[in-house]
């Protein structure tokens, strides 16, 4: 600890434990690859009525889904 005036600063100190624990949990988990990603978009498509012309929305929610990020 250094003492400036009548401040006492600590020194740095690492991310707290929960910080580190969701940082630990999201670097385990493997991303998903393109081929689970098509399957699930596939999948969508297919939900949706199998009509064409949402192929990049579809790809982008399959992707979010599976890597565990939400859309708003």
């Amino acid at each position: 600890m250094n003492t400036t005036g009548r401040k006492t600063v600590k020194a740095k100190e690492s991310a707290p434990r929960s910080v580190k624990a969701l940082n630990m949990g999201a670097a385990s988990k493997p991303a998903p690859t393109s081929e689970e990603i098509a399957r699930r978009s596939y999948e969508i498509y297919l939900a949706r009525g199998a009509q064409p012309g949402h192929e990049v929305e579809d790809w982008l929610a399959a992707e979010a889904e599976l890597s565990g990020k939400l859309l708003s």
